[in-house]
Protein backbone atom coordinates (compact mmCIF):
# COMPACT_ATOMS: atom_id res chain seq x y z
CA UNK A 1 0.00 0.00 0.00
CA UNK A 2 3.02 2.25 0.08
CA UNK A 3 2.65 3.30 3.72
CA UNK A 4 4.87 3.20 6.76
CA UNK A 5 3.38 1.67 9.89
CA UNK A 6 4.06 2.02 13.58
CA UNK A 7 2.49 -0.51 15.91
CA UNK A 8 1.77 -0.62 19.62
CA UNK A 9 0.11 -3.18 21.87
CA UNK A 10 -0.67 -2.45 25.48
CA UNK A 11 -3.11 -3.66 28.09
CA UNK A 12 -2.88 -0.29 29.86
CA UNK A 13 -5.42 2.39 29.04
CA UNK A 14 -3.07 5.27 29.82
CA UNK A 15 -0.41 3.93 27.47
CA UNK A 16 -2.99 3.84 24.67
CA UNK A 17 -4.16 7.38 25.45
CA UNK A 18 -0.55 8.61 25.46
CA UNK A 19 0.13 6.91 22.12
CA UNK A 20 -2.92 8.56 20.56
CA UNK A 21 -1.75 11.97 21.80
CA UNK A 22 1.80 11.31 20.55
CA UNK A 23 0.43 10.47 17.08
CA UNK A 24 -0.51 14.12 16.58
CA UNK A 25 1.88 15.65 14.05
CA UNK A 26 3.51 12.27 13.41
CA UNK A 27 0.87 9.96 11.94
CA UNK A 28 -1.86 10.58 9.39
CA UNK A 29 -4.23 7.84 10.53
CA UNK A 30 -4.95 5.40 13.32
CA UNK A 31 -6.23 1.83 13.23
CA UNK A 32 -7.29 0.92 16.74
CA UNK A 33 -8.46 -2.24 18.42
CA UNK A 34 -9.20 -1.02 21.92
CA UNK A 35 -10.45 -4.43 23.04
CA UNK A 36 -12.63 -4.22 26.13
CA UNK A 37 -11.76 -0.51 26.45
CA UNK A 38 -14.05 -0.01 23.44
CA UNK A 39 -17.00 -0.49 25.77
CA UNK A 40 -15.66 1.38 28.80
CA UNK A 41 -13.09 4.05 27.95
CA UNK A 42 -14.18 7.64 27.72
CA UNK A 43 -10.46 8.50 27.94
CA UNK A 44 -9.59 6.72 24.67
CA UNK A 45 -12.67 8.23 23.02
CA UNK A 46 -11.67 11.72 24.15
CA UNK A 47 -8.06 11.21 23.01
CA UNK A 48 -9.21 10.18 19.52
CA UNK A 49 -11.60 13.11 19.38
CA UNK A 50 -8.95 15.53 20.62
CA UNK A 51 -6.22 14.71 18.11
CA UNK A 52 -8.60 14.83 15.12
CA UNK A 53 -6.60 12.14 13.29
CA UNK A 54 -8.81 9.94 11.12
CA UNK A 55 -9.18 6.54 12.79
CA UNK A 56 -10.76 3.16 12.11
CA UNK A 57 -11.98 0.94 14.93
CA UNK A 58 -11.31 -2.77 14.43
CA UNK A 59 -12.25 -5.94 16.30
CA UNK A 60 -11.27 -9.52 15.61
CA UNK A 61 -14.69 -10.84 16.61
CA UNK A 62 -18.10 -9.53 15.61
CA UNK A 63 -18.91 -7.55 18.75
CA UNK A 64 -22.62 -7.55 17.81
CA UNK A 65 -22.75 -11.34 18.07
CA UNK A 66 -21.36 -11.26 21.58
CA UNK A 67 -22.77 -10.19 24.94
CA UNK A 68 -25.08 -7.19 24.81
CA UNK A 69 -22.71 -4.97 26.80
CA UNK A 70 -20.21 -5.32 23.93
CA UNK A 71 -22.68 -3.86 21.44
CA UNK A 72 -21.95 -0.32 22.63
CA UNK A 73 -18.73 1.38 21.53
CA UNK A 74 -17.60 4.67 23.01
CA UNK A 75 -15.15 4.90 20.12
CA UNK A 76 -17.51 4.41 17.15
CA UNK A 77 -18.97 7.95 17.19
CA UNK A 78 -15.52 9.56 16.84
CA UNK A 79 -13.94 7.34 14.15
CA UNK A 80 -14.57 7.24 10.41
CA UNK A 81 -15.66 3.60 10.50
CA UNK A 82 -15.72 0.27 12.27
CA UNK A 83 -14.70 -3.22 11.10
CA UNK A 84 -15.41 -6.35 13.11
CA UNK A 85 -15.67 -10.08 12.77
CA UNK A 86 -12.95 -10.95 10.28
CA UNK A 87 -10.30 -12.24 12.68
CA UNK A 88 -6.78 -11.04 11.91
CA UNK A 89 -8.04 -9.81 8.52
CA UNK A 90 -9.87 -7.05 10.44
CA UNK A 91 -6.50 -5.30 10.78
CA UNK A 92 -5.80 -5.57 7.04
CA UNK A 93 -9.29 -4.30 6.22
CA UNK A 94 -8.89 -1.44 8.72
CA UNK A 95 -5.55 -0.48 7.20
CA UNK A 96 -7.00 -0.60 3.69
CA UNK A 97 -9.91 1.57 4.84
CA UNK A 98 -7.75 4.25 6.45
CA UNK A 99 -5.33 4.35 3.50
CA UNK A 100 -8.22 4.68 1.01
CA UNK A 101 -9.77 7.42 3.15
CA UNK A 102 -6.52 9.38 3.38
CA UNK A 103 -5.82 9.08 -0.35
CA UNK A 104 -9.14 10.78 -1.06
CA UNK A 105 -8.31 13.84 1.07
Amino acid sequence: MGVTLATLQSNHEGVLVDAIHEALGTHQGIVINAGAYTHTSVAIRDALLGVKIPAVEVHLSNIYQRESFRHHSYIAPVVIGQISGFGADSYKLGLRAIVNYLQKL
